[in-house]
């Protein structure tokens, strides 16, 4: 009876520790960020890329042979053939640009989707103002062979040729109607077509990290914690509400298959992540839940999105929008009487930033701080990237320190 009281008691204390422990692990968590830890933040990122990186390594060296050897060889071809003068440096540029033009599609696809709905939204900073770009300039210029080459877009640190041509440089207009310049969807979509599939190939990509993280976790008898749907006693109404859908999606995974997955890729929501965290947890195979990601992002959602971006650049349908809010807007009393004025100012800032800037006498010295649109744009578009960038390190620092703690609270137990 004794000895096990004794027991009993012991027990319970090492449980109070482990408990306390934890608490304490939940505390240094939220509290590790890179505003009140900045040092100890950065030093666990390093810590965990650099893990990652041996790990990589490690896999490819004992399962990745001939991937390592084919690998070596494309790249050392790939050498020989910049390096070396000849007669096909020309063609080896032109392949270059095009493998540039398409990382960087991918790549902005990818940091549009990864990291759990933190991503950064690439499709409102880049690919949208360069479709409704083209689409404008398309529309004001009666033509659409605007492009030097298909990869003459909006890149890192480059601007596209056409963008600052007037229109007399590219000829007379094309497509003229009654009403002036109009080209039609069909005309403008080809010529941003691949720019829109890469990067939608780049979003199904990033959708990998929560399936295979899932996945890993199911294999090893655990789950993830974004699929705790329990609602805390402070969440808002839009927490509350994202809970019940996660709820429901949890309740319904016996439906989770291709065409369950392609319809809620082909759609943009924000809880693909969960779906994707739900197809790894239930062992839904790689492939079927890849090339149904592959075929709802890349060929049905971007196209949703693109067509939508040039109806509503297009003249015709701004017209048509104009004229409907004039009319509503006559009806308002004391607006009757501004409303040509204001029309008026609006068509000129409109024609403003459409027209491409007259060119400036080598004499004339040009003001070096200019604060147009596109300087706060870019300004803009540098602090998303700068919140993106802490968000990918804090996140990527407090899960390699709650790796830590579950290794203390192992051994902890162990002990026990």
């Amino acid at each position: 009876m004794g000895s096990a009281a004794v027991a009993s008691s012991s027990s319970s204390s090492s449980d109070v520790a482990i408990s306390a422990l934890r608490e304490k692990h939940e505390k240094e968590v939220e509290n590790l960020t890179l505003t009140s830890q900045p040092f100890y933040t950065l030093k666990l990122f390093v810590e965990a890329t650099f893990l990652y990186i041996k790990r990589s390594i490690s896999y490819l060296l004992s399962h990745g042979g001939w991937f390592l050897l084919v690998t070596t060889l494309l790249v050392s071809f790939g050498v020989l053939l910049v390096t070396v003068d000849g007669p096909h440096g020309k063609h080896v540029d032109e392949l270059l640009e095009y493998v540039r033009y398409s990382l960087w599609w991918i790549a902005l696809g990818v940091a549009s989707s990864i990291g759990l709905g933190s991503g950064l939204h690439t499709f409102v900073l880049y690919l949208g103002p360069h479709i409704a770009l083209f689409t404008l300039k398309a529309t004001q210029c009666g033509r659409v062979d605007l492009k030097s080459a298909p990869y003459d877009t909006i890149q890192l640190k480059r601007v596209p040729s056409w963008l600052d041509k007037s229109c007399s440089e590219f000829g007379p207009p094309l497509m003229i109607s009654a009403a002036g310049s109009r080209v039609p969807l069909t005309s403008i979509l080809p010529q941003v077509q691949l720019e829109a599939i890469l990067w939608g190939i780049g979003t199904a990509l990033g959708e990998l990290p929560p399936y295979f993280i899932s996945r890993a976790a199911s294999i090893s008898g655990g789950t993830v914690e974004e699929l705790d749907a329990s609602p805390s006693e402070d969440s808002g109404f839009m927490a509350k509400f994202l809970n019940r859908i996660k709820r429901w999606l949890l309740t319904h995974s016996q439906h989770l298959n291709f065409f369950t997955v392609f319809v809620l890729a082909s759609v943009p929501n924000p809880l693909f992540d969960l779906a994707g965290i739900m197809c790894g947890q239930f062992g839904i195979p790689f492939w079927e839940f890849f090339l149904a990601t592959l075929i709802g992002k890349a060929i049905i959602k971007t196209h949703i999105q693109t067509i939508f971006i040039i109806c509503v650049c297009n003249n015709q349908l701004l017209d048509w929008m104009e004229n409907e809010l004039i009319w509503i807007l006559s009806h308002v009393p004391g607006l009757a009487a501004v409303l040509p004025g204001l029309t008026a100012k609006l068509h000129a800032m409109k024609e403003k930033y459409i027209d491409a800037p007259p060119p400036v006498p080598s004499h004339i010295k040009v003001k070096r701080w200019d604060f147009s649109f596109a300087s706060i744009w870019n300004g803009i578009v540098w602090l998303m990237l700068l919140n993106f960038f802490v968000k990918i390190v804090t996140a990527t620092a407090q899960r390699h320190l709650k790796k830590k703690q579950e290794k203390e609270v192992a051994a902890l137990t162990h002990l026990d």
